[in-house]
């Protein structure tokens, strides 16, 4: 499996913007299809979500996502199998709930993700305090645990979050679930400000980025973005492989 890392700071240092799209895993019977697509329109990494039924994080058209997919009987086992089949040839993060984390086991699940060729995981509702179990179990499987910076979180928890972070530090554009913005305000260089004092690991802005315009401004202080909410909106209503890459293309001319 590619190295999340170390796959993100090679094309840092070759000057390229980094792409991060997020899809739902097992949302739509063609959701790898969508995966392969996103990845042939210029994505560096690919976000992949587990369905959950209470996600804490996601808005309105995340939970959508999720919803349909539970409702199609998928579970975790299906959309790494899903994974592994798209054999896509840039990193993939796992984007998790710690109960999932907890209920398959660290070790076992650790080992699931890198045999499905999963580089990363995001566990947004695991803090800094109680990561130690999942993440030595994740490092052992060669999984990158990301970890995620707010704009309210303090100095001194930034440094012991960079200090942490593998693969990718994601800094969060505002405070809020996830969703489409109209306007990201001003947070999100303040808070890649403070990532960068502390870790020289790439840093992607995500939550809220919503088109390819905010998608350039914010990679105008960051190394990158994440963006979920505009992309499932359009898997939702329809537009499947194509559209998904019809839109991640924009979002890549734009930030080139």
């Amino acid at each position: 499996m590619p190295d999340l890392e170390k796959e993100l700071r090679s094309r840092r240092e070759h000057g390229r913007k980094l792409l991060v799209p997020y899809l739902m895993g097992g949302m739509t019977e063609d959701w790898g299809q969508c995966l392969a697509a996103v990845v042939d329109a210029g994505a560096d990494a690919v976000e992949v979500g587990l369905p959950f039924s209470d996600p804490m994080i996601d808005g309105p058209v995340i939970q959508e996502a999720g919803l349909r997919a539970l409702t199609r009987g998928v579970v975790p086992d299906e959309v790494l199998d899903g994974i592994a089949r798209a054999e896509v040839p840039v990193p993939v993060a796992l984007m998790t709930y710690y109960n999932l984390v907890f209920r398959a086991g660290h070790k076992r699940i650790a080992r699931s993700m890198a045999e499905a060729g999963v580089s990363g995981a995001i566990v947004p509702d695991l803090p800094i305090e109680e990561i130690g179990p999942w993440a030595a179990e994740a490092d052992a499987a060669g999984v990158a645990t990301v970890l995620l910076v707010a704009p309210s979180t303090p100095a001194e928890r930034v440094e012991r979050i960079c200090a942490r972070a593998r693969g990718f530090v994601y800094a969060v554009a505002r405070m809020g679930v996830t969703g489409e913005r109209a306007d990201l305000g001003s947070d999100a260089a303040r808070v890649v400000e403070g990532i960068r004092g502390c870790t020289d690991l790439p840093v992607c802005v995500g939550i809220g980025v919503s088109t390819p315009e905010q998608a350039a401004q914010v990679c105008e202080v960051a190394d990158g973005v994440v963006v979920g909410s505009a992309l499932v909106r359009r898997l939702v209503e329809g537009e499947g492989p194509e559209g998904a890459a019809a839109f991640v293309a924009s979002l890549r001319r734009a930030i080139d």
